[in-house]
């Protein structure tokens, strides 16, 4: 009987509890959409169980193969340093894959604008509401470029204007971005944060969100991240099994 692999979701981890109960709330809706697979969560810092005690007990089980999903939005510092970083020094008899970050993706796209619509908007509005797509920040360029990339997107798909805002490490700023979109003339302004779950940075967009029409949730649990994470977890699982079977396989692969 062939088993799938273990998925391990890897969270950032936060002091705010809002963070790590969103984060197993959204595992939940994985586990909803996928009776039968085994999916555990792990966290980078401040939460538990960390990545490393999870990947050590899944080896005491006997588990031999393991996707490891970054709950990520971006392809930055923690998805190119510190999981695989991680990941290294997990057991020897792991196999493990790390899967692609989540974003970009239109399934990111369809959950921003269902936030939107939450907050009390309607798709009637969209030609004379300007969105800020308010981001966490980084310092890496093809981060940045990522979100720049997904505004200028967003916007073909009938807003006013769309426009990038960073909370840190970056500019401009939420409020920045609001401000440009009422001098652009908006009618009306609404803050997206393209974030996964609460805490310090997404409630520094939401205080810079003070001069919109609109501030959104963040992404949180909406059912189109869970599908998201399905769908990065059974590309990973896909190539997992083809590196199992080749002619020259390999005890841990990252991606």
């Amino acid at each position: 009987m062939r088993h799938e692999p273990v998925l391990l979701v890897i969270a950032h981890g936060s002091r705010d509890p809002r963070h790590a109960a969103t984060v197993h709330t959204l595992v939940e809706g994985v586990r909803a959409l996928r009776p039968g697979l085994r999916v555990e969560t792990g966290f980078l810092d401040f939460n538990i169980p960390s990545v490393q005690g999870v990947l050590e007990s899944l080896a005491a089980e006997g588990v031999r193969d393991v996707v490891a999903l970054p709950l990520l939005l971006t392809r930055a510092f923690h998805a190119k340093a510190d999981i695989p970083a991680v990941l290294r020094d997990a057991p020897r008899g792991l196999r493990i894959r790390q899967a692609e970050v989540l974003g970009p993706s239109p399934l990111l796209l369809s959950a921003l604008e269902r936030r939107l619509y939450e907050a009390g908007l309607t798709p009637a509005d969209k030609p004379a509401t300007g969105v800020v797509l308010a981001s966490a920040g980084s310092s890496d360029p093809e981060a940045i470029a990522v979100i720049a990339e997904i505004a200028r997107e967003w916007r073909h798909t009938g807003w006013c204007a769309v426009r990038p805002a960073f909370a840190s490490a970056r500019l401009p700023r939420t409020e920045d971005a609001v401000r440009e979109l009422r001098e652009l003339g908006c009618a009306r302004v609404a803050v997206a944060p393209y974030v996964l779950a609460p805490g310090f940075l997404p409630d520094r967009i939401a205080r810079g969100a003070a001069g919109a029409d609109v501030l959104a949730e963040v992404l949180g649990p909406a059912p189109e991240v869970a599908r998201l994470l399905v769908e990065r977890y059974e590309t990973a699982a896909l190539e997992h099994a083809w590196h199992r079977v080749g002619p020259l396989p390999r005890m841990r692969s990252l991606a």
